[in-house]
């Protein structure tokens, strides 16, 4: 997961320019103007976001229309506390896992033939998106064996947020969030690693 965070800090970067989180305190405050441009600006970036975890670019523009839709509706929550970059991407977290949910569900209910030329060739399947899945998977996983640990771990481990902030985020103290960190690296650690 270390690789994963460096990608998401970057990625946080690039919207933590002074404007944006102008703009967002703005359309917090209920300036429609700066709302649409807000959604305007950030649409590449919440597009690459939800890439990140939906390896089908289709899923990934369902997600990120999701995304942007959530923003306009709840843009009002962004208090300002944390960066608009790191509520934004807790934003793209939660649509892309709901996505993938969905997905999930309607492949259960109707399963498709798969048909020979179109099966996927592992040789040739891209590791990064084989990951995305499995970190899905995972979150899916412990979302069904621990609930309670899946958002200390993707707020901190995915979101970045401080800890401090985490805690506040989930009611939790702050001594009882970095135990349930751990004990969800523990219970994720070998499902990623292919176990």
């Amino acid at each position: 997961m270390p690789a994963l965070r460096s990608t998401w800090r970057r990625a946080l970067s690039v919207l933590d320019q002074a404007p944006m989180e102008d703009l967002a305190r703005r359309a917090a405050a209920g300036d429609s103007t700066a709302l649409d441009r807000l959604l305007t600006e950030i649409r590449p970036e919440v597009l690459r976001r939800c890439g990140r975890f939906l390896p089908c670019r289709e899923d990934a523009e369902e997600a990120a229309q999701d995304v942007l839709l959530q923003v306009a509706r709840h843009i009002t929550a962004f208090e300002g506390r944390s960066r608009f970059g790191t509520w934004l991407y807790t934003v793209v977290a939660n649509c892309s896992r709901q996505k993938y949910r969905e997905l999930k569900r309607r492949a259960a209910e109707q399963p498709a033939a798969i048909e020979p030329s179109y099966a996927v060739d592992p040789r040739t399947t891209s590791v990064i998106a084989g990951s995305r899945v499995d970190l899905l998977e995972a979150l899916e996983r412990l979302e069904r064996t621990h609930p309670h640990l899946v958002a200390p771990l993707v707020y901190r481990d995915i979101c970045q947020l401080e800890y401090a902030e985490v805690a506040e985020r989930v009611g939790i103290p702050l001594g009882t969030l970095k135990s349930r960190l751990h004990e969800a690296r523990k219970q994720v650690r070998p499902w990623l690693a292919g176990g």
